[in-house]
């Protein structure tokens, strides 16, 4: 990925590709990942979205947002939501999926074409996060009660961090095995030294991948077994936007679910007993924004059913452990 850091010769060769033809050629080959534009050098704000009311993890809010006085009421603890593009691209919508609970206010800080390493103060080389927002300086001021971590699996040429580990390389693979190790470490000593009760961890599974499907299953076994050793959650949120029976099968299109036909707003193309909705847009086969790609990391501006079901799966999780850990 690239930022105004120094970065690997492929960041440099997938650039020259992208500004000479578009997106479209790059994940047309391989889709990793949304390099972070001139403007977004110094990484998103980290701000607290607003909170909407009107809903839970199994009733969502309504399409047309919180008015006035819907606002959730009862105490609300912090969560801080940490990745990629696809975090970037979905903090909006989790936000407000996770605030109409009323639990929870999400504090978010993606940065686009990171991953876990990028997010470990013992990482002393270049990072695209910078040492306000890493994980364990985030633990320390946002004391937050729970900790989303939602990575694709970026790698060399896309993060410095990765240091050469390439795709589908043992390397590539003990690296996550081991940054998810070492960042779960991290995350519990700086709760430790604020006086904060560990915060529950959150891995995120990741949806297929339209090239490298057995990649994002091993990535995901990591993040299991990881969440699996330290008590922690593994949210398979990736299964919501995979063809039933077939896990690790991409796709652009599937039928609308039950919220979707409820909501006719987020099934893209309606029609008598069901329709279908649009994951992915033709010219992007990894993010879930319905908005054209832009050099400068955003949230996503546009209504995207692949984005809502996945926050709709995060939200179920963590406020499913929050329902039991609270009574």
């Amino acid at each position: 990925m690239t930022h105004r850091w120094v970065v690997p010769l492929l960041g440099v060769v997938v650039l020259a590709l992208v500004g000479a033809f578009g997106w479209g050629v790059v994940f047309a080959s391989d889709p990793t990942d949304t390099p972070a534009g001139p403007g977004a050098a110094g990484g998103p704000p980290a701000a607290t979205a607003p909170t909407p009311g009107g809903g839970t993890s199994e009733t969502p809010p309504d399409p047309a947002g919180p008015g006035p006085g819907r606002e959730p009421s009862g105490p609300a603890v912090p969560a801080l939501y940490l990745g990629d593009s696809l975090a970037m691209e979905s903090q909006d919508v989790l936000a407000e999926r996770l605030g109409a609970t009323g639990r929870v206010r999400l504090h978010a800080a993606p940065y686009s074409g990171t991953t876990l390493c990028d997010y470990r103060t013992a990482w002393r080389g270049t990072s695209l996060v910078p040492a306000r927002d890493k994980a364990a300086a985030l633990v320390r001021t946002v004391r937050p009660r729970v900790v989303i971590l939602q990575f694709w699996g970026n790698a060399w040429g896309y993060t410095p961090c990765m240091a050469g580990a390439t795709y589908g390389t043992p390397d590539y693979y003990d690296r996550y095995a081991a940054d998810a190790r070492a960042l779960t470490g991290e995350i519990a000593a700086a709760a430790r030294a604020v006086g904060l009760a560990r915060p529950k961890i959150v891995w995120v599974s990741q949806a297929p991948d339209a090239f490298h499907p057995d990649r994002v299953r091993r990535v995901n076994a990591v993040y299991a077994a990881q969440a699996a050793a330290a008590g922690d959650l593994y949210s398979d949120a990736g299964r919501t936007v995979s063809p039933a029976g077939d896990r690790y099968r991409w796709t652009r299109q599937l039928p609308c679910d039950a919220y979707e036909r409820a909501h006719p707003a987020y099934c893209t193309h309606p029609a008598p007993g069901g329709g279908t909705t649009d994951l992915h847009r033709t010219d992007d086969a990894l993010h879930f924004c319905l908005a054209p790609t832009t050099t400068t990391p955003r949230p996503c501006p546009v209504r995207s059913p692949g984005i809502d079901r996945l926050a709709r799966a995060v939200t179920a999780t963590v406020d499913g452990w929050l329902r039991r850990a609270t009574g």
